[in-house]
């Protein structure tokens, strides 16, 4: 890193910083896996969640985010489909509230027996890849952070950054919500909180569905 790219670098990780640690659907979802089904899946969402930023990072770089924000209904469409994705992955929470915590202990065989390593890590993979904020995100960011005159090379690092850091970060989330004492409160109360990672993710959907409506009208008028 030059001095030359130096404060655009540090404004650009601190922008992104507190992005990532504000609680959203990626919180959401690591907090669940953690605690359902332990440490190591827990990781493997986190680090699902890191490399889901990368699908951003490359079409930023490639040019394809400034032609979605100069084109309306090609972002309206990434945006249906990521709540749509949201609001699917809501329902199932609250469908499935229950079923994996009755009688789940906190041993090894609980931690590998409900979903695979590469489940865990598609889940983190595709809950940030098709999270419409995060691409509205990408695109502010690049445009008023970064310059034009940033070369390639500086911003395929500050992306890598990113991917790293939101890796870095859901990690420390699920090693502390899978600490037994932690784990043990949340699993005694399991079904409500299915249902509450549901409410949230649905809630989460139903804004960004209601936006695009409202812009959708406004387009029609």
């Amino acid at each position: 890193m030059t001095p030359d790219y130096l404060a655009e670098f540090l404004a650009l990780a601190a922008i992104h910083f507190l992005a990532v640690v504000a609680p959203g659907p990626d919180f959401a979802v690591t907090i669940r896996q953690s605690v359902l089904y332990g440490r190591r899946l827990g990781i493997a969402t986190a680090v699902g969640i890191g490399a889901g930023i990368s699908v951003h990072v490359i079409y930023t770089l490639l040019g394809v985010g400034a032609l979605m924000h100069t084109t309306p209904w090609l972002l309206s469409a990434a945006e249906l489909v990521g709540g749509a994705y949201l609001l699917y992955l809501g329902v199932t929470f609250i469908r499935q509230a229950g079923k994996h915590t009755t009688g789940l202990a906190l041993d090894a065989g609980a931690e590998t027996g409900a979903r695979s390593f590469r489940q865990s890590f598609a889940l983190g993979f595709l809950t940030n890849a098709t999270n419409p904020k995060a691409t509205l995100f990408f695109l502010a960011l690049f445009t008023t952070v970064v310059s034009d005159s940033t070369p390639l090379r500086i911003q395929m690092f500050y992306g890598g950054w990113m991917c790293l850091v939101n890796a870095g970060w859901f990690v420390l989330v699920s090693l502390v919500f899978t600490s037994p004492p932690v784990r043990e409160r949340f699993l005694r109360i399991g079904h409500w909180f299915e249902r509450l990672m549901g409410v949230l993710l649905i809630a989460f959907s139903m804004r960004l569905l209601w936006g695009i409506g409202g812009m959708l009208f406004t387009f029609s008028q």
